[in-house]
């Protein structure tokens, strides 16, 4: 039985420009780097949001690729928080640039949206007792 999602990956063109934004302004930790033999190191850096949550990181992309539109692939990933508002003046706070405020999804949840350093897209959810999301976890 499927549990829960384990990861996400991403092959990044520059690992330490990544790593500045995922650790230092996102706050995850980097927890261990895998070598593979042919390949240069580090093959897959690992970043932890928390028990069982990681994202995985590839250096060595040659090109940023298409980013989110019509054509079937990639979208988003969704970081929970739970005051978005103070997350977005947090992250203000180490550097990102913050356009606007975040705003009530149709889902009635409060999102905000921001790119990793290859155009990646982040959601910021902060999911609210309206929500379905809410209500589904209540059921769950």
């Amino acid at each position: 039985m499927i549990t829960a999602i384990g990861h996400v990956a991403f092959r990044v063109t520059e690992l330490e420009r990544s790593l500045h934004f995922y650790c230092e302004i996102l706050g995850l930790r980097e927890v261990f780097r895998l070598d593979r033999e042919g390949v240069p190191s580090p093959w897959i850096v690992y970043l932890q949001l928390a028990p069982g949550n990681f994202i995985e990181l590839f250096p060595g992309a040659a090109k940023v690729g298409p980013q989110p539109g019509e054509d079937a692939g990639y979208n988003h990933f969704c970081l929970l928080v739970d005051d978005i508002h103070a997350t977005v003046r947090q992250l203000a706070g180490r550097g990102l640039p913050i356009e606007g405020e975040p705003t009530m999804g149709i889902d009635s949840n409060y999102q905000y949206w921001i790119t990793d350093p290859d155009g990646n897209r982040i959601e910021l959810m902060q999911i609210t007792a309206a929500s379905p999301h809410a209500a589904a976890d209540a059921r769950w």
